[in-house]
Parts: structure tokens; C-alpha cells; sequence
């Protein structure tokens, strides 16, 4: 039986380090990633980062997360907003949405009602969701 060769304690032991195992593996992943995300460094710093980070692995995430760790949220946030503006952008771009700001069309607005494309009542319900 398999359960007389192998205890209780140690499956959850295994358990554990497994789980360790992946959450080390994931922290390396995010070392590297901002490691090269990092525009406050040169070259030369994150080659002697990722020659450290190999050579000693865990104690070089450990030190990177000391030294660097306070900063790598900002980075991160950083990078996503640039994402998120560069997504709207584009989905802006790609519906046909004018990129341009209320004042520009606000003033196509009251060009159509003065040609007579809309009326009164349309123009300010227009407005007022242009505005709002």
C-alpha cells in the first residue's frame, strides 16, 4: 500500500516545497522581467544583475528585491498605464471616435445645428452628453 510507504506529513511536506518551488520560480521570472523593464539602468548593471541572479539564484532574488523591490511596483504601474493609454488610443483610432477634445466637438455640434441638421431640442441633448 502506498500509504504506509509514503506518511500523511509527507505529502504535505512535498506539498509544500512544491509549492515554494513555483513561487521561487515566479519571483525570478519577475526579477528578470524588471530587470529589463528598468530604464534607470544600463547595460552593464543588469548584465552583472542577471550574471548574480544565475550565479547565486536565490540569494540574488532576495537582494534584488532588498535593493530594488521598492521601486519595482512603480515600474509595473508605470508600464501598465502606457499600455492602457497606447489600448484606448487604438481602440479610439480603430472606432472612428475623434481623438480630439470636447471644445472641437462641441463646435461640430453647433455646426450641424446651424445648418440645420439638428434641431434645438437634439443640440442640447447632444451637449449634455458631450458634456457630462
Amino acid at each position: 500500500m502506498i500509504s504506509t510507504t509514503y506518511p500523511l506529513l509527507d505529502i504535505f511536506w512535498t506539498m509544500l516545497e512544491f509549492f515554494l518551488f513555483f513561487v521561487w520560480i515566479w519571483l525570478l521570472i519577475v526579477v528578470f522581467g524588471d530587470i529589463f523593464r528598468s530604464h534607470d539602468m544600463g547595460g552593464v548593471a543588469k548584465a552583472v544583475w542577471v550574471i548574480f541572479l544565475i550565479i547565486f539564484p536565490i540569494l540574488g532574488v532576495l537582494i534584488y528585491l532588498l535593493v530594488r523591490g521598492g521601486s519595482m511596483h512603480e515600474r509595473a504601474e508605470r508600464a501598465m498605464a502606457q499600455q492602457q493609454k497606447a489600448f484606448n488610443d487604438y481602440v479610439r483610432h480603430a472606432s472612428g471616435a475623434p481623438a480630439h477634445g470636447t471644445a472641437d466637438e462641441l463646435a461640430k455640434l453647433a455646426d450641424l445645428k446651424e445648418k440645420g441638421v439638428i434641431s434645438d431640442a437634439e443640440f442640447e441633448a447632444q451637449k449634455a452628453k458631450i458634456l457630462s
